[in-house]
């Protein structure tokens, strides 16, 4: 074993893994499963049945405080003061140039209590700003509780029929980016309606300790509905058709939130946050590049990193790209000259040495039914 390979971190769930056939591979600081029975499969049931997913990797830092809604204001470019207790948002950690430094899942635990969902390469870098950027609010924490955490998310039609019979939680009655704790499996847990696949399903936050049990139970009960365990390689081929970014590759502090085509999460009736002059001039100047949707017309599969041009000229690069397994499509996304950015604009992917004709699409690439 490489001395790399000794300071991954791991999972509480990395032992069930290893148990259940799962090829294992470093991300973010981590050793994760990246598929057990065939990428293919496992995308194919979460759009289809029910997939159980280890995403204890991600991080969890906790803001509170007679201040904390204020410091969270500042440094986040939503609106949380919008939020209830027992609601989330999308939002994002923008630097005053409006670029962003991660995208975050912002929970309202209490009326001064906040935690943030970060990236997991970027718990520290993350930890660092906020604890820093909230400084001059006044009555407001920050502490990375990342370790008291572990989280598993349930994802596909059958989500909420796999995870019900092992809660005593009415899942009916949990809307859509709502949270309520609950035991799930006989262990204390907060139990979201959240996820990153475009399909229902829930995410369950838990103390460390309890994860195995309730991924045996879950497994268990999802068994008769089609579930598989799910690794990273569905998780990416499946946010890649409902069009969520990847922070790293579809977007970064490089990329301002217009951009990335995320300026619904902006709270514009905000009086400031940090980036907010800058975001307010960008939009009302306009952007001078997109992040774009687009399929192949010619054979092949555009892989992030592969050149881009335009009108002959290289102006930048896939930022994600595959042949996705339910909607049987070689697509990615890219960014385009803003001028070049509509709905079936073509534009060339250096493939292989070979330049290969692309069209704009509309994003998502696919949509559940009834969403």
């Amino acid at each position: 074993m490489t001395d790399a390979a000794q300071t991954l971190k791991q999972t509480p769930l990395h032992a069930r893994h290893l148990s259940q056939g799962a090829r294992m591979v470093p991300f973010g600081g981590w050793e994760m499963p990246i598929e057990y029975g065939g990428l293919v499969s496992e995308h194919m049931a979460v759009r289809t049945a029910v997939g159980l997913f280890d995403v204890s990797h991600m991080g969890e830092i906790e803001v509170a405080g007679a201040d904390a809604l204020a410091a969270v204001q500042r440094i986040c470019c939503n609106d949380a003061s919008k939020l209830e207790v027992g609601q989330a948002q999308y939002s994002g950690l923008t630097t005053p140039r409006g670029t962003l430094i991660d995208d975050v899942l912002v929970y309202r635990l209490a009326d001064d209590h906040f935690m943030l969902v970060v990236n997991a390469a970027n718990i520290a870098k993350d930890y660092r700003w906020i604890a820093d950027e909230i400084q001059p609010v006044g009555d407001a924490v920050a502490v990375n509780a990342s370790n008291r955490y572990a989280l598993v998310a349930v994802q596909g039609p059958a989500a909420v029929e796999t995870v019900q019979p092992v809660t005593g939680v009415e899942l009916s009655e949990l809307g859509y980016y709502r949270f309520v704790t609950g035991e799930v499996a006989g262990q204390l847990a907060t139990i979201s309606r959240t996820g990153y696949t475009g399909e229902d399903g829930l995410e369950i936050y838990l103390a460390p300790q309890a994860a195995d049990r309730v991924w045996q139970a879950l497994t268990e009960s999802g068994a008769p509905l089609g579930l598989v365990p799910a690794g990273l390689g569905a998780r990416d081929t499946l946010r890649l058709e409902a069009a969520m970014r990847l922070y790293g590759n579809d977007m970064d502090e490089e990329t301002t939130v217009l951009e990335a085509g995320l300026g619904w999460l902006v709270g514009w009736d905000k009086t400031e946050f940090i980036g907010h002059e800058a975001l307010r001039d960008q939009k009302a100047a306009g952007v001078g590049r997109r992040l774009v949707g687009f399929e192949l017309v010619d054979r092949g599969i555009a892989r992030p990193g592969y050149p881009v041009r335009v009108d002959g000229e290289v102006v930048g690069a896939v930022t994600s790209g595959t042949q996705t397994p339910f909607v049987k499509k070689a697509i990615g996304m890219a960014y385009l000259p803003a001028a070049r950015a509509k709905a079936d604009t073509e534009f060339e992917v250096e493939i292989r040495r070979r330049w290969a004709r692309a069209k704009v699409v509309k994003m998502p690439f696919y949509k559940r039914q009834g969403s």
